[in-house]
């Protein structure tokens, strides 16, 4: 198998290191197994800081403005239809060097410097599963406010930081888009696995000439967690099998 993409041999061995050097970094991730299954994935909730600017909702003629939904962490409940929508495309303007929007069409909810908005702390849960379809780790994440509602897709595309928003808005569907969780049966956020064969292709193969071992998962979420706000400490970088931790991290995955 190409070492570009993961078995769930491999998936499951680099989530045990993972967790083990969460634990002695206090980083909070941890492995939850699966309710009735074989399976399970890493896990991690933190608060995160975003700026919004927030424009006020048009009222449609003759009614009112609609009541804000709220939705508590930890209940499932079926996505609105605003929660489904996919986000505004980038004007024909943006090419593929991931160059800034003119600003005509910007969404309800924009992040921008503190200096020109008010800070927002959001709560962010976020998940990693193994794909048998890509065999790949799949990101899966949500966010809510610390009143309990959850964000909708818009609201999460404005909070991309802006030298990749353009970029991958260009394809939103291949890049941040929303499905059931596969264990959970939640509505979740996803960054999709599609092009993370592509992604980590040079990275493994660099690490294949050089006979030194990476760890697929921590590489990949380093990459791709900045896109939602997910940051990995270098830390993570002294992780290797040889590693004095590595003995211990062989076990089972802790249940936090």
């Amino acid at each position: 198998m190409s070492w570009s993409v993961l078995d769930e041999e491999g998936f499951s061995r680099c989530c045990r290191l993972l967790v083990q050097q969460s634990q002695s970094l206090r980083d909070g991730w941890s492995w939850e197994p699966g309710q009735g299954s074989a399976e399970g994935y890493l896990r991690k909730t933190t608060l995160r800081t975003a700026a919004f600017t927030s424009r006020p909702e048009r009222e449609p003629e003759g009614s009112g403005a609609a009541p804000e939904q709220h939705t508590a962490p930890g209940r499932a409940e079926e996505p609105s239809q605003s929660d489904l929508a996919a986000p505004a495309a980038s004007g024909d303007a943006d090419d593929l060097t991931g160059a800034e929007d003119d600003g005509a069409d910007e969404d309800d909810w924009v992040c921008r410097a503190p200096a020109e908005s008010s800070s927002r702390v959001l709560q962010y849960e976020y998940h990693v599963l193994y794909s048998c379809s890509y065999s790949v780790p799949v990101l899966y994440f949500r966010a809510f406010t610390l009143e309990g509602r959850s964000l909708s897709l818009d609201e999460v595309w404005s909070c991309v930081p802006p030298q990749y928003r353009a970029r991958l808005q260009q394809s939103p569907w291949n890049t941040i888009t929303q499905q059931e969780h596969p264990l959970l049966g939640q509505p979740f956020f996803l960054v999709h696995p599609c092009r993370t064969d592509e992604l980590m292709r040079p990275v493994m193969q660099a690490a294949q000439q050089q006979l030194r071992w990476v760890n697929y998962v921590v590489t990949w979420l380093s990459m791709v967690g900045p896109l939602v706000g997910l940051e990995m400490p270098l830390s993570y970088a002294a992780l290797s099998p040889q590693s004095p931790t590595a003995t211990a991290a062989e076990q089972e995955p802790s249940e936090a």
